[in-house]
Order: structure tokens, then C-alpha cells, then sequence
């Protein structure tokens, strides 16, 4: 189903939306679409939204199943706006967002679908959770000049670190139950990286409600959204595999040629597989056993 714009979305598409989770995928170019909406049509959510550009091409079978909407995706601010007005349409519903190119994953993905990790997370009286965002990227950039092969990825196998999160309410202190995750190509290539545009945690998953706000950060307004985990234990952790700083580190005209290939001695190939995530501590399945 194709609709002009959110808002003829939200008025004619209520059916759909009042069934979820729903997962939002902002589409930047035209590069893997169509197993991006796939992999989350497979992970188990009940609606996928796909916004982008109206000049852009679907599969039949996509246009048929999708709830495709024509967004601007190169306007300032375009994901915040859009996962905003989602949050303040469908307050109760769980929402996920990502762009074009990445691919969610969690604990046991390969026998459990994503309605029953919220099940489980919503049992643990958590309405967020946090994924880190694993840069993928192919090895050859000849072959594959935009750093994109889904058959070559590899990622990072170590590299990742975490700092505290400081509170400037409270002169800087740091903020409880919070951190900021870096690693990947966007510590690896950081001169290329904006000082803002440097982490990769996320919190994608999350249960909208009135006045909640999604920040430029990928914070949100309530504190509570961004913490790793309640109180009393650890919590299951996601994660997103993405080639979307691959592509623009190769995009990029101050990075394009700088950077040969983004191979290291600590690259891997990708399994497409939860287990290699877990192994690598770069997502955690908490009490979920």
C-alpha cells in the first residue's frame, strides 16, 4: 500500500498500525531496499514502513506488502521528525527504526522472532532497549565500489569501548545506567567522522507514549529510554549490522580516496548469524535463556 505522506498514513493505515511491532525503515538510496524490508518483514514485525523517495522502486511483492511512504529522506532532520510523529500516532506500540542497508539482529534470532523478545522485555518493565550499530563493509572496493557485498561483509572483531555518559545538569557527573559505545570504522576512520556522528549505540527498539521524543542523537528525552539496562540486572541487547558508514566513508569526497580498503587485521567475515554477535560481545541475551 503506497500513501503520499505520513499523515494519509496514519489516518487511512490505523488497521495496519494498531498491530505490532512496527518497524520504520528511512530509505537514504537505492542500495540492498529490498533485503533490508525483507529481513524485517522476516524478523517478525507486523508492519513495515517504508519511507523514501517517491521516484524510487519496489519489487511488486514489496509494494503489495509494505506500507510505503513518500518522504523527503534528504530533508534536515528527516528521521527524527518522522520516528516523532510515529511515537505521538501510536502511543502504546512498540516501534523500530533503521535506514536502508542495515539489518536488525538479537539473541537467538534464528528461532525467535522479535514479538517474542518484546514479550520477554516487557515482562523485565522495559519499554527501550539498546543495540549497538556493527559496521559492515566488503573487503574488495574495486569490486565493490560503494563498500556494499552482503556475500564479502566482514566486520570488526574487537575495538569497541564505552566512556561515561555525563550529566550536564549535574556539572557533568556521570549519568546512571549510561554510556556511549564507539568502535568500528567510525573509530577506526574518526578523522573522517563528525565528533557528534561517532557513536553507535542506538536505542531502536522502544514502546511509544505521549511526549516522548527522539533527539539528533539517537537519545531520547526520557532518560530511563537510554539506559543499557533496569536497576536489578542486565537486559537482552541488539544489534544492528550496517553498511551505511561504509557507504559514506567511500561517498565521501574528503574519505573516497583515502581509504584504499577498510581492511585491519582484526576484520572477520559475517555469518549473518546471532551467535557470532554473541560471541563477540557485541549483543547480550540478559536473563533471556
Amino acid at each position: 500500500m503506497r500513501y503520499r505522506d505520513l499523515d494519509q498514513l496514519i489516518k487511512e493505515g490505523r488497521t495496519a498500525l494498531n498491530t505490532g511491532p512496527i518497524a520504520m525503515i528511512l530509505v537514504e538510496d537505492e542500495v540492498e531496499v529490498d533485503t533490508t524490508l525483507r529481513h524485517h518483514q522476516q524478523a517478525g514485525f507486523d508492519s513495515v514502513v517504508a519511507l523514501m523517495p517517491p521516484g524510487f522502486d519496489l519489487p511488486r511483492d514489496l509494494e503489495e506488502s509494505m506500507l510505503r511512504v513518500d518522504y523527503d529522506t534528504t530533508a534536515e532532520a528527516a528521521l527524527e521528525r518522522a520516528v516523532n510523529h510515529m511515537i505521538a500516532s501510536v502511543p502504546g506500540q512498540w516501534l523500530y527504526y533503521c535506514y536502508n542497508a542495515e539489518y536488525l539482529f538479537h539473541p537467538f534470532s534464528e528461532t525467535r522472532n522479535v514479538k517474542e523478545l518484546l514479550a520477554f522485555h516487557s515482562e523485565e518493565r522495559r519499554d527501550a532497549m539498546l543495540a549497538y550499530v556493527v559496521d559492515l563493509y566488503a573487503l574488495d572496493l574495486k569490486q565493490h565500489p560503494d563498500a556494499v557485498s552482503l556475500d564479502q561483509a566482514h566486520l570488526d572483531r574487537s575495538g569497541y569501548y564505552a566512556l561515561a555518559r555525563k550529566d550536564a545538569a549535574r556539572q557533568g557527573h556521570p549519568k546512571e545506567r549510561q554510556l556511549d559505545f564507539f568502535g568500528g570504522l567510525r573509530w577506526r576512520f574518526e578523522e573522517h567522522v563528525p565528533l557528534q556522528s561517532r557513536k553507535i549505540d542506538r536505542i531502536p527498539l522502544f514502546r511509544a507514549k505521549p511526549g516522548l521524543k527522539l533527539r539528533g542523537d539517537h537519545t531520547f528525552n526520557d532518560e530511563e529510554y537510554n539506559t543499557y539496562a533496569c536497576e536489578w540486572h542486565h537486559n537482552v541487547t541488539a544489534a544492528i549490522c550496517s553498511f551505511r558508514t561504509a557507504k559514506a566513508l567511500k561517498r565521501n569526497p574528503g574519505s573516497r580516496y583515502d581509504i584504499p580498503t577498510f581492511r585491519w587485521h582484526n576484520s572477520e567475515p559475517f555469518e549473518w548469524h546471532s551467535r557470532q554477535l554473541m560471541d563477540l560481545g557485541l549483543m547480550e541475551p540478559g536473563q533471556w535463556f
